[in-house]
């Protein structure tokens, strides 16, 4: 079988149709992943999103992690040391194939930076659904840790640091003042 019956074959044989639609697809799929706005035409025309869109890498990456901090207070007024929670576990081989535990990393970090992104407008974060969000994730931490019973409230930390590289210091960016362990309803809440 020569060449040009071999290209022939692939176009006009049996199967044809599913070879070159699967072709197709493999073509719009690695051109959609140039960053180049030039190589989205095969994402616009996509109607039922049959195109992946697996991007190496974000748009704007994290070079940070964020450590997320509390500490308690207990009915006689006194205050437990810093705790940090273990939120990122130790990788494991069949985290490269399977990996849900790590949508609640990611949840809270994304929760973390809209949070953050709320104090560097100059907002107070307390009332907004993010910092209520993270506050009771953090309750719910407290609550679920043994021999913890007599928590009156708890104070937040968020502590920005570079992870692996131990050259800069970590960052403190933002410290909660105490929130009771039984939360309070919003006030547009009380008022319905």
């Amino acid at each position: 079988m020569n060449a040009a019956s071999f290209v022939k074959e692939a176009f006009t044989g049996p199967g044809a149709v599913t070879r070159l639609t699967g072709a197709a697809l493999l073509v719009a799929t690695l051109a959609a992943q140039h960053p180049s706005p030039a190589f989205e035409r095969a994402r616009e025309k996509d109607l039922f999103s049959l195109v992946p869109n697996w991007k190496f890498f974000a748009p704007n990456p994290a070079t940070h992690d964020y450590h997320y901090l509390y500490r308690t207070l207990d009915e006689n007024r006194e205050t437990s040391p810093w705790i940090e929670l273990e939120l990122i576990q130790k990788r494991r081989m069949i985290q490269a194939f399977w990996f849900s535990s790590r949508r609640t990393e990611k949840a809270v970090f994304d929760i973390c930076s809209a949070m953050l992104k709320s104090i560097s407008k100059g907002e107070d974060p307390t009332g907004s659904p993010p910092f209520r969000v993270l506050a009771e994730f953090i309750r719910r931490q407290i609550r679920e840790t043994p021999n913890v019973s007599d928590v009156r409230g708890f104070q937040l930390a968020v502590v920005r640091a570079t992870g692996h590289d131990d050259s800069e210091e970590p960052e403190v960016l933002y410290v909660s003042t105490y929130l009771p362990m039984k939360p309070v309803s919003p006030a547009f809440l009380r008022a319905a």
